[in-house]
C-alpha cells in the first residue's frame, strides 16, 4: 500500500511563554517551555493523534501549527509553505484550509451571535460565496453536522453542549479546509455523546476527504479514531507509531504507564494485569528537569538520563521512541 503524502510537517516547533516579574515594569525573569522542539508528519487523509496530560503542551502545539500563538522557533510547513516565516497575507489564504474545533461548545461560540452568523461569517470575510448564497450553504452544513437547518436564527443559549460542539465543527467546515485541529472536542461533554460525536467526526473525514490532528487525553477514543499516535510529556513527544502498535507493543516507558491505567474490558485479563503507577508530580515547564524531561518520575531512570537528553529516534520501522534504554 502506497503511503500518502505529507500534508503538514512540523520541524523543531518550539513556544515559549515569557515568566514576568513585576506589575508595571514587568521583567522576564524565565522563560515557560510550553514545547520544547516537537516534530511530526501529518498525511493527507489520516488521524494523529497527540496524547497527554493535561499541561503537557498538547494545545498549544495545535494553536501553534495553526498561527493562533506565534511559534518561538521551529517550521510548520503546509502545502509547501512555512508558515512560521511566511507573511501575514499568506497566512490568511493558508488557513482557509486549516481550521480548529475548539474544546469548550460553551466558551468558543459568541453568545450575541445567531448560528447563521457564527458559520456564515467565515464565507463571507474570505469570500467564497456570494451574500445572498451565504445563508443556503448554512442550511447545508447545519444538515451535515446533524443539525435542523431551521436554526439559522438561534443563538448558543438555547442549543445542549453536544449542539453546540456540531455547531462549532459546522463552523469548521465553512471554509472546505484540509486539515482540522480537534483540541479535545469530547472532553466538556457527557459520555453519552461523545461517541456521537466521535462518530460524525469519522463520518465527515470519509465523505470530505479530511485530515485531523486529534488533541485528547482520553485513550480509548484515541485508539478508536486515530491512524497513528504521538504521546507528549511536559512539552515534548516521548513516542509515536501506528495506533496498533504503540497500544500493544509501548515501548516508552511513560507510554506505558499511561497505557496501564486503561481498563480493559476483559475481568481475567483486567485481574492479571499490572498497573504502573508513577511517583512524584509533573515538573513545571517552567524549570524541566536536565536531559530526559521524564526522568523525575520514570522506574529506569539512570545518570544518563540527566546528562544527556534522548534522541527521539526510530527504533523499528515507522516506530519512533525518545529513551535511552529502548534498543
Amino acid at each position: 500500500m502506497m503511503e500518502k503524502q505529507v500534508l503538514l510537517q512540523v520541524e523543531g516547533l518550539k513556544k515559549y511563554f515569557p515568566v514576568v516579574q513585576g506589575k508595571l515594569l514587568g521583567r522576564v525573569i524565565k522563560q515557560l517551555r510550553a514545547v520544547d522542539d516537537v516534530s511530526f508528519d501529518v498525511h493527507q487523509g489520516e488521524t494523529l493523534g497527540l496524547v497527554g496530560e493535561s499541561g503537557c503542551g498538547k494545545s498549544t502545539t495545535g494553536r501553534s501549527i495553526l498561527q493562533l500563538y506565534k511559534p518561538t522557533d521551529g517550521k510548520v510547513v503546509y502545502a509547501g509553505t512555512d508558515l512560521v516565516h511566511a507573511s501575514k497575507g499568506e497566512v490568511r489564504k493558508l488557513r482557509q484550509k486549516m481550521q480548529m474545533i475548539f474544546q469548550d461548545p460553551y466558551a468558543s461560540l459568541n453568545p450575541r451571535m445567531t448560528v447563521s452568523e457564527t458559520i456564515g461569517d467565515p464565507i463571507r470575510i474570505h469570500n467564497l460565496l456570494p451574500r445572498n448564497e451565504v445563508e443556503e450553504r448554512v442550511k447545508e452544513l447545519l444538515a451535515m453536522v446533524g443539525l435542523n437547518p431551521a436554526f439559522t436564527n438561534r443563538y448558543p443559549h438555547e442549543f445542549s453542549g453536544g449542539q453546540r460542539q456540531r455547531i462549532g465543527i459546522a463552523r469548521a467546515l465553512a471554509l472546505n479546509p484540509d486539515l482540522i485541529v480537534c483540541d479535545e472536542p469530547i472532553s466538556a461533554l457527557d459520555v453519552s455523546i461523545q461517541a456521537q460525536v466521535v462518530n460524525l467526526l469519522e463520518d465527515l473525514q470519509d465523505k470530505l476527504g479530511l485530515t485531523y490532528l486529534f488533541i485528547a487525553h482520553d485513550l480509548s477514543m484515541v485508539r478508536h479514531i486515530s491512524t497513528r499516535v504521538a504521546v507528549m510529556y511536559l512539552g515534548v513527544i516521548v513516542e509515536l507509531a501506528d495506533r496498533t502498535e504503540l497500544y500493544e507493543n509501548p515501548l516508552h516507558p511513560y507510554t506505558q504507564a499511561l497505557l496501564s491505567a486503561v481498563p480493559i474490558p476483559d475481568p481475567k485479563v483486567e485481574k492479571k494485569r499490572e498497573r504502573i503507577i508513577l511517583t512524584g508530580d509533573v515538573p513545571s515547564p517552567i524549570d524541566p528537569p536536565s536531559g530526559c524531561r521524564f526522568r523525575t518520575r520514570c522506574p529506569l531512570a539512570a545518570d544518563i538520563c540527566a546528562a544527556e537528553r534522548p534522541a527521539f529516534r526510530e527504533v523499528t520501522p515507522k516506530h519512533w521512541a525518545a529513551c535511552h534504554f529502548v534498543v
